[in-house]
């Protein structure tokens, strides 16, 4: 038998594609899930898409016992466990915070009092950069301002520097100093930056990867928190169209859940690795209008074109996306899965499923607390 691997947050759609790609090299893989609810469903069952071969202790984190139980005979360990959602970590910031931040310290203390391990990889996001990095007609590198609740009121969606100009966007790298604009993106820079400390105190080798927007099979598409892609997909496959914030020009940075897995991988078996923390995505901008559209079509809906609702909501940045040149650099990292392919397999994924959509409730909540104008 290889080596074993525990997966915190096993369970969850990267974690499970993280599962089998190390079964498929050989990997003994041990899954800890609390199974949330919103995530899983109220029955908290394994989920069925769990490789059989993977070991799932269904537990909380931050219960020493279920940890323990975990931890035993361990090697490595990929720390996924955390709450998803900008919008929903502006008003449950003790929840977020207890999850994310007390979780990773709770694993963190374990591997200092009895449960050493050679290897932690956690996953960070690219919500710590907040805005990405732009620049100005000069080719000048320019730190954005915030944009005020004003100019968004009036539909001014662009970023500008300190003397009004607007900035163009470009490749964000890992250098870009953080911009935290919401409880998740603070947190998730907290188990970064919480396991890259401890693991060069206590001798650990400790990799984070700054995943940007991750999607394929295995998506909680009745989490109106989750990805964008997952939220589109439940909208389209309810015979509703998509819901856009904004002007839908705003730019992210799409990479399929196979070219994450694999990096997921190559962040474990790379020594050159430890200490670092890396950028993991396609490295192709693309408007969220432009994915909305494909999702549709990949779906083969008609009658659901996305509506744009020119509504912004608190936490939400206008343009961010990946240079991905350290990880090629470091890990041998190279996307593999085009966007038009990964729709394809989503696609044919989700003819099978059934995705209650929540969206509309997510976003009521949000104007009713202020959050969304």
């Amino acid at each position: 038998m290889g080596r074993t691997i525990l997966i915190t947050g096993g369970a969850g759609f990267i974690g499970a594609h993280v599962a089998h790609e190390l079964l498929s090299r050989g990997y003994h893989v041990r899954a800890l899930d609390v199974l949330l609810p919103q995530v899983h469903g109220a029955a908290r069952k394994r989920p069925t898409y769990l490789h059989p071969d993977v070991e799932l202790i269904t537990g909380d984190v931050r219960d020493s016992t279920a940890l323990g139980r975990a931890l035993e005979r361990v090697d490595a360990v990929f720390h996924f466990v955390a709450l998803v959602g900008v919008g929903q970590s502006m008003y449950r910031m003790s929840e977020y915070t207890g999850v994310n931040c007390l979780g990773t310290t709770a694993l963190l203390e374990a591997f200092a009092n009895g449960h050493p391990v050679e290897r932690v990889v956690v996953a960070s996001s690219m919500s710590i950069y907040g805005e990405g990095l732009y620049h100005n007609a000069r080719g000048e590198i320019r730190a954005p301002i915030e944009r005020s609740l004003d100019r968004l009121k009036a539909g001014d969606w662009e970023v500008r520097d300190e003397s009004g100009e607007v900035l163009t966007p470009a490749p964000t790298p890992e250098d870009k100093p953080p911009q935290l604009a919401s409880v998740y993106a603070l947190s998730k820079y907290a188990q970064e930056r919480l396991c890259l400390m401890i693991g060069r105190a206590y001798g650990i080798g400790a990799v984070a990867l700054r995943f940007f927007n991750t999607y394929g099979p295995y998506q909680a598409l009745s989490n109106p928190y989750t990805g964008v892609l997952s939220n589109f997909a439940s909208r389209v496959l309810n015979g509703r169209p998509p819901l856009i914030f904004e002007d839908g020009l705003q730019k992210r940075d799409f990479v399929s859940v196979y070219d994450v897995a694999r990096a997921c991988r190559l962040a474990l078996e790379k020594p050159e690795a430890n200490g670092c923390a890396l950028n993991i995505s396609s490295g192709v901008p693309m408007t969220v209008l432009e994915v909305a559209e494909r999702t549709v079509r990949a779906l083969g809906r008609r009658g659901v074109d996305p509506e744009v609702t020119g509504k912004y909501r608190a936490g939400d940045i206008r343009h961010c996306f990946a240079d991905i040149s350290c990880a090629r650099r470091v890990l041998g990292f190279e996307p593999q899965v085009k966007l038009e392919q990964g729709l394809e397999d989503l696609a044919a994924w989700l003819e099978e499923q059934t995705a209650d959509d929540h969206v509309v409730e997510a976003r009521a909540e949000l104007a009713a607390r202020g959050l969304m104008v």
